[in-house]
């Protein structure tokens, strides 16, 4: 990558597009709730389980219908039936997948996070938003810390730069990227916290703890990538390539987010043991 003039900003303007393209139907149906978040969240799984199948497996038609079966029942079984019968069901999926790639010595360990990568985040977010309360509010906070992690780590790394955080695995990274990540999603964590529930330091300690794990979702998909020899997961989205490339953050801090949630109040409403402190 450049890092002088314009060459470090030539990707701006395609990521600014495709932010407003994206952005404004991501909160609209995170606003309407119900059948379309959950369609929502289906179709964003769909579309990783194509890429992480066209990565991992050359595009094979009996692992991409694993994956996609792991998306689907990920987004629809949690309020259909609930969280266990989900987690039961991506298990089962899990156990099937290792046993249609025993004895292909092709795959590396890689191939066994694909199910529960895919489905996992999928029952996480249906789950925080179906609290009846909190469920909204939580999306929304979680999704702005990851965007404000995202874009603060952007604007550091590129205006800072220095040593660079993980170079073997992705060698544009820098430590000051990641350190403007956290400042970032902690400012919008204190001020969405109090918007949303009137709390600040509680928010924003929390959201520095999901930067730090979006931040290592966004690893272990350059990892990933770089031992595939990829640049991009995909080239869906101009400016930032794949879906995979878009969600990593996301993917790893709506798992936690939804752990921590449960933990905390249940899953019933675990949108308010997220936020409610």
């Amino acid at each position: 990558m450049e890092h002088s003039g314009v060459g470090k900003w030539r990707d701006l303007g395609l990521r600014m597009l495709s932010a407003l393209i994206l952005v404004p139907v991501v909160l609209a149906a995170t606003w309407a709730g119900g059948v379309w978040f959950t369609l929502l969240v289906a179709v964003l799984g769909v579309a990783i389980a194509h890429e992480w199948s066209a990565i991992l497996h050359e595009g094979d038609p009996k692992r991409f219908v694993l994956h996609v079966a792991a998306a689907i029942s990920g987004a629809l079984l949690p309020s259909e039936a609930g969280i266990m019968p989900a987690l039961v069901f991506l298990a089962v999926l899990f156990a099937i997948a290792l046993i249609v790639d025993a004895g292909d010595r092709r795959l590396s360990w890689w191939n066994s996070l694909g199910i529960p990568y895919i489905g996992l985040p999928a029952v996480a977010l249906v789950v925080l938003r179906a609290d009846p309360l909190f469920g909204m509010k939580a999306i929304f906070w979680l999704l702005s810390i990851v965007w404000a992690s995202d874009t603060a780590a952007y604007f550091a790394g590129r205006l800072i730069g220095g040593p660079k955080l993980a170079p073997v695995i992705s060698p544009n990274k820098t430590w000051a990227g990641a350190t403007g990540a956290l400042a970032g999603s902690a400012i919008i964590g204190a001020l969405l916290g109090y918007a949303l529930v009137g709390a600040a330091l509680a928010p924003a300690i929390l959201a520095v703890v999901l930067s730090i794990i979006a931040q290592a979702g966004d690893l272990l998909k350059s990892a990933l990538k770089r031992q595939h020899g990829l640049k991009d997961s995909g080239t869906l989205i101009p400016g930032h390539g794949g879906i995979l490339d878009r969600v990593d953050g996301v993917v790893a801090a709506a798992s936690a987010a939804a752990i921590i949630g449960i933990i905390r109040a249940g899953p019933d409403i675990a949108a308010q043991g997220l936020l409610a402190w």
